[in-house]
């Protein structure tokens, strides 16, 4: 009974700043057969040290998710055969107009034969309102 008292009483749990990644299973099933060095949990220290607005990230990987949904549709093909064709969403937000920012996104579209204005139209619709992304603010002390 006191050997189980001794060994909860020695795992404290880690230091609040730190957080610990684990690394992904490489090999089979949990359980399917004897574990190995390599099926063993690894851990990594890591701190967590930036404070990141996730509502607005979220936004932003759902309007990207529409994005590469039209130009699918635009260019007729699957995202793995989509000719390279970048939207910077921050850049077009630091454009002073819509017809600014419908220009640079006309650019950006130049080599699709499909009419764009649509797409142009809806995606500076749905822009509008966001905030740009800056770099991850830290966390004050």
């Amino acid at each position: 009974m006191s050997s189980s008292a001794a060994e909860t009483s020695t795992q404290l749990p880690p230091p609040p700043a730190r957080v610990f990644f684990q690394a992904a299973p490489t090999g089979g099933r949990a359980g399917t057969g004897p574990a190995t060095r390599d099926d063993s949990v690894q851990k990594k220290n890591g701190k967590v040290t930036v404070k990141y607005d996730r509502k607005e990230l979220r936004k932003r990987l759902i309007l990207e998710e529409w994005i590469i949904e039209q130009l699918s549709v635009l260019y007729d093909c699957e995202e793995e055969e989509m000719p390279e064709v970048e939207i910077d969403i921050d850049d077009i937000m630091d454009a002073t107009s819509e017809d600014e920012r419908a220009v640079k996104l006309q650019e950006s579209l130049v080599d699709c034969y499909k009419p764009t204005e649509e797409f142009v139209k809806e995606l500076l619709s749905r822009i509008r309102g966001m905030r740009k992304l800056s770099a991850p603010q830290k966390k004050g002390l």
